[in-house]
């Protein structure tokens, strides 16, 4: 696992429970910030993962 995968998964998860806790307490902009964070925490692990492929590729 590289940085970026690490990285990626923590701001989905910290995304996540925003966007819960927004749902929760009716608050929609944290809930909005939330799923933001959350997706952009998705794309950051992904190229993560399209990193840790090239360099499995390229040995």
């Amino acid at each position: 696992m590289n940085r970026n995968q690490v990285k990626g998964h923590a701001k989905e998860a910290k995304g996540k429970v925003k966007e819960v806790v927004g749902k929760m307490t009716g608050d929609k902009s944290a809930e909005y910030k939330g799923k933001a964070e959350k997706h952009g925490g998705k794309a950051e692990a992904k190229y993560g993962d399209l990193k840790n492929d090239i360099k499995k590729a390229t040995k």
